[in-house]
């Protein structure tokens, strides 16, 4: 099983990107996956998406290729989003603009959100709302919002807030294992062939 961690800040050493990190290394400690993927969106990698994806450009087709091949891989994803003004980072939709050959479809997802402060309802919210209609990912009912970041998940115990920070710890090591048992049940769904998206390839 392979599981595929999504950072969605365009921010350079971003807090996100912090967070996506101990996601990963709680999956392969504590064997929640056999592989993991990480594509972190610091720096912004992807242009806005145009027309030229669906006409077969070859600057867009190297561009995704190796990308599309990541995701189609991948069992299950684990979709972090920083809080940008009450909203995720335009990036992040960007990117969920992408994916219209199954890359995502019909394989679960946890939400994970991040805030300086009290905030990280909004981009659950949103995620939920809106980024799944074409790719068809499917978000779980589990999710985390990381409040107040910078004191908890940090490498130095000194910076964290011991509480707060044993308390994600858990709890997100406890989501991980519900993703874990969707990436494993939404395979025989998959396996089904009920999903066919030749038939509709859009949602509604």
């Amino acid at each position: 099983m392979k599981i595929g961690i999504i950072s969605g800040s365009h921010r350079i050493d971003s807090q996100s990107e912090k967070v996506a990190r101990f996601i990963r290394r709680t999956l392969e400690e504590r064997r929640l996956c056999d592989r993991s993927w990480l594509f972190t969106l610091a720096g912004n990698p992807l242009p806005l998406w145009d027309q030229g994806i669906w006409d077969g450009d070859p600057a867009w087709a190297e561009r995704l290729d190796p990308i599309s091949a990541e995701l189609t891989d991948c069992d299950g994803f684990v979709v972090v989003s920083p809080e940008w003004h009450g909203q995720v980072p335009a990036g992040l939709k960007n990117f969920f603009l992408m994916w219209s050959k199954g890359e995502l479809a019909h394989k679960p997802a946890l939400i994970v959100t991040v805030s300086s402060a009290d905030g990280g309802a909004y981009p659950v919210a949103e995620l939920r709302m809106s980024s799944y209609k074409n790719n068809r990912i499917c978000y779980i009912p589990e999710q985390i919002i990381v409040r107040h970041v910078e004191r908890v998940l940090n490498d130095d115990p000194q910076q964290n807030d011991a509480d707060a920070d044993a308390y994600f710890r858990d709890r997100i090591a406890y989501a991980l294992g519900i993703l874990r048992e969707y990436a494993v049940a939404l395979q025989a769904v998959r396996a089904s062939g009920a999903t066919d998206l030749s038939v509709y390839r859009n949602g509604m």
